[in-house]
């Protein structure tokens, strides 16, 4: 429970309220001054993770603010911080996607989003500057992944699983657990929640597939190392009175009976596969009490079913070889997609389905797997061809991976590409016929001929590396850089397993903002405006003066969040500050150039006074639209404030009769009293003429030209009654705690961008306040006019753009060996020797500190006859001319979205559509869209093409084909 002090501060001293119990409330200690503070929570903040802590996600915007204040930033090298910026309690409302369950959003980034502290570093920031009333602190366990290289991370989202018992498996019930729980603990929950004496005996069985039951036999086994995955059922069964288990006879006669669903569709055969299916268990337990069908005592075709980690299926060939979609096990269209388009590679697809790895297996590689990821795609891949499955469930595959790659072992979407790039190195290491590496000198060319330089990389590749992975999918670039001083040229050649093309990026950017008029009687409107993509602030505001006719000169750009400026932006910043989720309200701020008096803007918060139940004491909340108004500095009173902002707000606040309420306070003393101070936090602070970074913002706007502004003194011939519409008090910048007191009749030194927040009573408001005016807003025609469609980009042009020369940036600079000093020279790339599969990742994702973009332009990709043969820079090269065999397709924004997959059957040669378990048939025209992402493609072969082979005296070994 929070506690209020009613406490006027003394010039020059602080006092503060503070309190941690619980982690929610208002602090009961003292605050430290901004050097301990940063003191203190330096070394907290660098800790390392360690399992089974727990840290507490805060806010990012909050966290940034509180950094800006007591100066934690790195920009700022004196420590000095920022007043102005107090942040208040600990707001993590941002963070919630359901403010009444306050449950997270989807798809919270870590250090965008939020940030992690750990447990004394959260508790410190409650005690100092308490918590927001209500909230409930985000705490999450560190848990570990990885089977060699130990990986610890923080589980901000946790499992959920729909638990029943196998009597009313109707009645499902979600519960959270964290990857680092064991079995127990479900099996713990589940008797709690469905009443379960601990006398009885249980077991758990999960269910993966619509008819496949797998029995969770280890209690003491991880949720991570039970394979469970989000939204996954777990069923508990009780045992009987008499002994046995209640779902032992109808699982024996669903064994027997071969209970069938059969799918039946008048369409082709090609497009609509019927599946049979029957219920099936499978067990790996020793326990005697395992009923149904034992996968030990079944072998493939045995007894015509087939049991193992993937599925349970009829062996009725019912499905063509290939055609085998894969479930979604939480988040994973990732990884499904990927796999669709490796298992329709033929020469990877066939070296598996022959048995050729088995021979191959390295386990003893030490940059390797112990063969164990190439022996789960091997079984996966045996089940996808074995045409006994419409669809199968890759749980091992999933897990085998996340056992060795951690970032994939959770539920969170990921990347195809990043996926498929760990996938080709483990199975390449995993199958690396090499087993001892030579170590091998670089050599530079030092003006040895470009072949040979080549041929001798080639060959030192292989002599590490050799692998099917190196035959089929691995080329050489030829890298050349050359010192801008010297003019030294440095020429190597380099391996590559895929080519990463850039897209032509967009130069121009579109972005929807609120124009908020001096004028208070026009409603705000919104406009579509375009800006380039590396513009400032002042380009924003440029191009939305030549739509709205209002003055650049006198725009101010904020972002609005939670009722309150979480920026206002300079001139000269840069739009890659700006995001497209963020709300962005340009405001025209009218300075009338009536004399030449100093005029100041400053930041307007509604707020309206509530009263706690729990204490009987008083609070605020946010509530509409924040205001911006300029005031001479030397009208800086409550009663010309009162008039600005009442002619400000006249649009949707309805005056009241005279005798009710007045324009202007006639009482004396404080404006706000002691019922205005909100969540607890009094801070004393020095308001001076100073503050030049925000004088900067006001000198960039000159006296109001637009028609629209409105003389304020208007409000002022309104005569004094007995009561105000509202009282003032001066904030923090996100508005949730008092400064200082506002004495009237005084003149109020205030800085530029000082937050004043005018307090209403809930009767007030109510009566007065016309909530669904003061929302309202117009659309201009740029809003309704069809967006202009994207430029289309072949893949040639991407290829060009990869192979064009470039200047390394000062951040990324060579050691020329000539100069002995990095140097920004120039490079370039050029295609040397290309493979047989040769994979093509469009660069659609781009990251900055700021900015994280996906780039939906359509690249036109030929689905016949690719020539590469241009590119290649080997003048002895043969031809190169492919053909595409596979799609890896994402829709949506980055971070979020879906993955499915085009590929060409190669028992058919007909093109399907997989889209998680579903397989449908596709007709190459389908196959070119913006969602193209990962492109595979197969060499023909030199009989399909009239190209002259390349020459091989000199090359042998060099042509990857």
């Amino acid at each position: 429970m929070r506690t209020r002090v009613d406490i006027r501060p003394r010039r020059g001293s602080r006092t503060d309220m503070a309190e941690a119990e619980g982690g929610v409330g208002g602090g009961s200690g003292a605050r430290p001054d901004m050097a301990v503070q940063r003191a203190e929570l330096g070394p907290l903040l660098a800790m390392a993770l360690m399992p089974g802590e727990s840290w507490y996600l805060v806010d990012s915007r909050w966290f940034k603010q509180w950094k800006k204040y007591v100066g934690f930033d790195s920009w700022d090298m004196f420590g000095a911080g920022d007043l102005s910026l107090f942040p208040g309690p600990v707001d993590n409302s941002g963070l919630f996607g359901d403010p009444e369950t306050q449950s997270l959003k989807e798809h919270l980034i870590d250090e965008l989003d939020y940030v992690l502290v750990p447990a004394e570093a959260w508790n410190k920031l409650v005690m100092w500057y308490g918590c927001m009333d209500g909230q409930q602190p985000i705490v999450r366990k560190v848990v570990e992944y990885g089977l060699f290289v130990k990986h610890y991370k923080v589980e901000v989202y946790l499992l959920e699983l729909k638990l029943c018992e196998s009597s009313d498996p109707d009645n499902v019930i979600s519960c959270h657990f964290s990857k680092a729980d064991t079995v127990a603990t479900i099996e713990k929950e589940m008797r709690k929640l469905f009443n379960i004496p601990t006398e009885k005996e249980t077991r758990l069985w999960n269910r993966y597939m619509s008819n496949t039951y797998e029995q969770l036999c280890k209690l003491d086994s991880t949720v991570q190392d039970a394979g469970l995955y989000q939204g996954q059922m777990v069923l508990i069964e009780v045992k009987n009175e008499d002994g046995t288990w209640p779902g032992q006879p109808i699982l024996a006669k669903s064994s027997t009976a071969a209970s069938r669903n059969f799918t039946t569709s008048s369409e082709s055969s090609a497009s609509s596969y019927s599946s049979v299916s029957a219920t099936s268990v499978i067990t790996n337990c020793d326990s005697s009490n395992s009923y149904g069908l034992n996968s030990s005592h079944l072998g493939r075709g045995g007894s015509g079913f087939v049991c193992n980690s993937y599925s349970c299926r009829d062996n009725a060939s019912l499905s063509q070889p290939g055609l085998c979609g894969l479930s979604n096990l939480g988040n994973t269209c990732f990884m499904n997609s990927a796999l669709q388009c490796l298992s329709n590679t033929p020469p990877l697809t066939d070296y598996f389905l022959e048995d050729k790895y088995e021979a191959e297996i390295n386990q003893n590689n030490p940059l390797g797997m112990r063969g164990e990821i190439a022996e789960a795609y091997a079984d996966l891949i045996k089940q996808m061809w074995s045409g006994r499955q419409s669809h199968v469930a890759p749980r091992m595959f999933k897990t085998q991976v996340g056992r060795f790659a951690p970032q994939f072992s959770g539920y969170q979407q990921q990347d195809s590409q990043e996926l498929l790039a760990f996938l080709l190195d483990g199975l390449h290491e995993d199958l690396n016929r090499v087993k001892k590496k030579p170590y091998l000198e670089l050599k530079d060319a030092s003006g040895r001929p470009d072949s040979a330089v080549a041929k001798e990389a080639w060959e030192n590749h292989r002599l590490r590396n050799d692998s099917i992975i190196v035959d089929i999918f691995h080329g050489l670039f030829k890298s050349t850089l050359v010192c801008p001083k010297c003019s030294k040229v440095s020429v190597t050649f380099d391996p590559f397993c895929y080519l990463t093309l850039p897209l032509p990026l967009r130069r121009d950017r579109l972005m929807e903002v609120t124009l908020v008029y001096a004028d208070p009687q026009r409603r705000p409107v919104q406009y579509r405006v375009v800006v380039p993509m590396m513009g400032a602030i002042s380009d924003l505001c440029e191009s939305l003066s030549r739509l709205s006719g209002a003055p650049a000169e006198n725009m101010v750009v904020t972002d609005v969040y939670n009722h309150r400026f979480h920026k206002i932006f300079h001139m000269d910043e840069g739009l890659n500050h700006i995001m497209p989720k963020d709300d962005i309200f340009v405001y025209e701020v009218c300075k009338p150039s009536v004399d030449s008096s100093e005029y100041i803007t400053l930041s307007v918060y509604f707020r309206e006074k509530t009263m706690r139940q729990s204490n009987n004491a008083s609070g605020t909340v946010l509530f509409g639209q924040p205001l911006l108004i300029s005031v001479p500095k030397h009208k800086l009173t409550v009663d010309h404030l009162y008039s600005v902002v009442l002619e400000q707000i006249s649009r949707y606040v309805k005056l009241p009769l005279v005798e009710e309420y007045s324009a202007t306070c006639t009482g004396k003393g404080t404006c706000n009293g002691s019922n205005g101070v909100v969540e607890g936090d009094i801070e004393e602070m020095e308001h001076q003429d100073g503050g030049e970074e925000v004088k900067d913002k006001l000198a960039e706007a000159d006296a109001c030209h637009s028609e629209g502004c409105m003389p304020v003194e208007s409000a002022r011939d309104l005569q004094p009654c007995k009561k105000q519409l509202f009282t003032f008090s001066l904030v923090n910048s996100s508005g949730t705690s008092e400064i200082n007191s506002i004495v009237e009749g005084k003149i109020l030194k205030l800085n530029a961008f000082s937050a004043l927040a005018i307090d209403w009573d809930s009767d007030t408001r109510r009566l007065l306040f016309d909530e669904q005016e003061a929302q309202a807003f117009e659309k201009h025609g740029s809003m309704l006019q069809p967006q202009k469609k994207k430029a289309v980009v072949a893949l040639r042009d991407c290829i060009e753009l990869f192979t064009t020369m470039e200047t390394l940036g000062e951040h990324d600079p060579w050691y020329c060996p000539n100069c002995k000093k990095h140097q920004q020279a120039t490079k370039k790339f050029d295609l040397w020797s290309l493979p047989r599969i040769l994979v093509v990742h469009l660069k659609r994702f781009s990251y900055s500190r700021y900015w994280r973009d996906k780039l939906d332009t359509v690249v036109e990709f030929p689905v016949r006859g690719l020539n590469m043969s241009e590119f290649v820079c080997d003048p002895r090269a043969g031809s190169y001319v492919y053909d595409l065999i596979a799609v890896s397709n994402h829709y949506g924004a980055m971070g979020v979205g879906h993955y499915t997959a085009y590929a060409k059957n190669k028992v058919n040669d007909k093109w399907y559509y997989f889209d998680d378990s579903s397989v449908s048939m596709a007709s190459e025209d389908q196959i070119v869209t913006k969602a193209a992402y990962v492109l595979f493609y197969q060499r023909r072969s030199s009989e399909e093409h009239t190209a002259p082979s390349p020459p091989q005296e000199e090359y042998d070994g060099m042509d990857t084909n």
